[in-house]
């Protein structure tokens, strides 16, 4: 299923308000904002989002929480977002080693 535009908004738009709410909710949460960085990319047909967190190791568990609760949580209201436009959106959560490494 490819992105809806009669859903409101456009692509762009979409990816800038998860974005968006991806940093808001997660910069509280670590200790080193500021090295922070959120990677985006969509698949070529626009019915896929894909967002890196790519976080300090000691950061990704902080961001995770008890249990994987707090980042189940984020990618719910991620992935809800991006449904009601017909996106599937996908939210990884890594440390920048692991990021290193999947490059």
């Amino acid at each position: 299923m490819a992105y809806d535009e009669r859903k409101g908004g456009g692509m762009q738009e979409l990816v800038e308000s998860i974005g968006k709410y991806l940093l808001a909710v997660t910069t509280p949460l670590i200790r080193q904002p500021e090295k922070a960085e959120l990677r985006v990319a969509s698949a070529p047909a626009g019915d896929m989002v894909r967002f890196r967190l790519v976080l300090e190791q000691s950061d990704v568990a902080r961001v995770i929480g008890r249990n994987g609760m707090t980042a189940s949580a984020i990618r719910s209201l991620a992935k809800s977002a991006g449904e009601k436009r017909g996106v599937k959106v996908v939210v990884h959560i890594l440390s920048r080693e692991e990021a290193e490494a999947a490059a």
